[in-house]
């Protein structure tokens, strides 16, 4: 091990070898010009859609959601812009921070400036950390969560110092105003420690102090959920039931690419550092926290990457080992073909993860392997296939007339593009746009239909004469979830809006 040795529980500070400032600021600098400079491709994605809508409703939690990344969207758009740019300072500041606090991860279990130089650098070009640093998402929040929480406990762990509990304690409730699958982490955590210890680090009151921050700040996101009735475990529900076996079936190869295949070996040194390195006895827990989670993960049917932070805290442990194999080989065909196999990944990952090429490419891998990258694409022209239906109703009966749609992502691309075009605002039965209306009852006029009569038998109960007036076209051909939408138009609503709502109402 480079560096210092450590010592664990003596109460005291034990000496780390120096942060790597220059080579990890090196990293980041570039992550952030990168990140920048493709800020503004493509366009929103819908969640981000999403987001400026609940930002525009600000409130203490939402159907899906705690409010911090809806908070997080209104600030950068009211900073930097209401674009795609604008908004995306967030995420890059976010992902540039994981990408710090990854590297001190890898210092803190004794990694010198060579590994905590490899393990910012592998953070910043895998795949994963590449695409929820281009987009704003919960996910991108919640992945430096994870990583903070990890360097706290790893401290907690190290020094014996109980005090930790209590940052520990704010990083969780911060957490869990953002997503509550932190809980899964902190379980995750628990039973690792109590199955290999230290113990030690659980008894005494600060654990209890630090119990009491975590519930303090996550206090108003909770009574929010349950005045509401728990919507959000409604929601994880309803998603362990419709895709549940496909994310069990899909976990263990997404284990593996995610990431980047070629880092499978880094992070594996990194499980195996961990659990059999006498001098790092008291992080075994981190080790054994991450099959507990993938446990977790696949008895609740939840989706592969819930797993995927712990993977870039066991990568940063690997990284010292990867250091001092990579030193031992010297024959330079082979030190060229592993940087050869290098950039060959670190490509396939920005092509991947980032919007690098033009948006007709995205069909094929790219897509298959990060389906998120197609939902930036083609909202402005599902707003003009909307605003065409729109202008078929009479001038005289548009007062009176409705925009409904089936989704989140249709409803936040026509209220953020429909102004150009004269559009109106939007309502949806989806997620917490199902709390922002209904439409006032008095609206008794046609209504447009955005994603098909046949979607739901609660909407051809609900409205009347409908026929299928456009077939929504992106534009590039690209088989998004949105391509090929149809746009009905409707002679109206069959009973009041307030006595339909309940029906249309639908959160998964």
């Amino acid at each position: 091990m480079s560096g210092a040795a450590l010592t664990a529980g003596t109460g005291r500070t034990a000496r780390l070898p120096r942060f790597a400032l220059t080579p990890v600021g090196l990293v980041v600098a570039a992550q952030v010009a990168v990140l920048t400079a493709l800020s503004g491709r493509y366009g929103f994605h819908r969640d981000e859609l999403y987001f400026l809508a609940a930002g525009a409703h600000p409130a203490w939690g939402y159907v899906d959601q705690p409010p911090i990344t809806p908070l997080l969207a209104r600030a950068a758009t009211a900073l930097f812009g209401a674009t795609p740019s604008g908004l995306r300072v967030a995420a890059t500041l976010i992902g540039a921070a994981t990408v710090v606090v990854v590297a001190l991860v890898a210092r803190e279990v004794g990694g010198g400036w060579g590994a905590q130089l490899l393990a910012a650098a592998a953070t910043a070009l895998s795949s994963f950390v590449l695409a929820v640093s281009h987009m704003l998402s919960t996910t991108t929040v919640d992945l430096l969560v994870w990583v903070v929480i990890g360097l706290l406990v790893l401290r907690l762990l190290r020094t014996g110092d109980a005090r930790w509990w209590l940052p520990v304690g704010a990083a969780v409730g911060v957490g869990l105003a953002n997503k509550w699958l932190v809980l899964l982490l902190v379980s995750a955590l628990g039973v690792a420690l109590l199955v290999v210890g230290p113990r030690a680090v659980l008894r005494g009151g600060w654990l209890l102090a630090g119990v009491g921050v975590a519930a303090l700040l996550a206090a108003p996101v909770v009574v929010w959920q349950a005045g509401h009735g728990f919507p959000l475990l409604a929601v994880a529900a309803g998603i362990s039931a419709e895709d549940g076996a496909e994310n069990r079936a899909l976990f263990v190869p997404m284990q593996l690419v995610y990431l980047s295949p070629v880092l499978v070996p880094v992070w594996l040194a990194g499980l195996v550092r961990l659990w059999r390195d006498p001098g790092l006895r008291w992080a075994r827990c981190l080790a054994v926290s991450y099959p507990v989670l993938c446990g977790e993960v696949l008895v609740s049917g939840g989706k592969p990457y819930y797993a995927l932070p712990l993977l870039v805290l066991l990568l940063a442990a690997g990284a010292e080992p990867t250091v001092r194999w990579l030193a031992r080989v010297r024959r330079p065909a082979a030190r060229m073909a592993l940087g050869a196999v290098a950039g060959v990944a670190a490509g396939a990952s920005v092509v991947i993860g980032l919007p690098v090429l033009p948006a007709p490419w995205l069909a094929g891998p790219v897509l298959a392997a990060n389906k998120e990258a197609g939902e930036q694409v083609g909202w402005p022209e599902l707003a003009a296939a909307v605003a065409r239906v729109w202008q078929r109703i009479p001038p005289d009966q548009r007062a009176g007339a409705v925009i409904l749609t089936r989704n989140y992502g249709q409803a936040g691309a026509i209220e953020h593009h429909g102004a150009r075009y004269g559009l109106p605002p939007p309502y949806s039965g989806h997620m917490s746009y199902a709390d922002w209306g209904p439409p006032p009852d008095e609206r008794t006029g046609p209504v447009v239909l955005v994603g098909g009569v046949g979607a739901a038998p609660a909407l051809r109960d609900a409205l009347a004469g409908c026929e299928v007036a456009q077939v929504n076209d992106n534009g590039v051909g690209l088989a998004n979830d949105e391509q090929g939408t149809e746009i009905a138009l409707c002679t109206g609503p069959t009973a009041p809006w307030s006595r339909l709502w309940p029906a249309l109402r639908w959160r998964y």
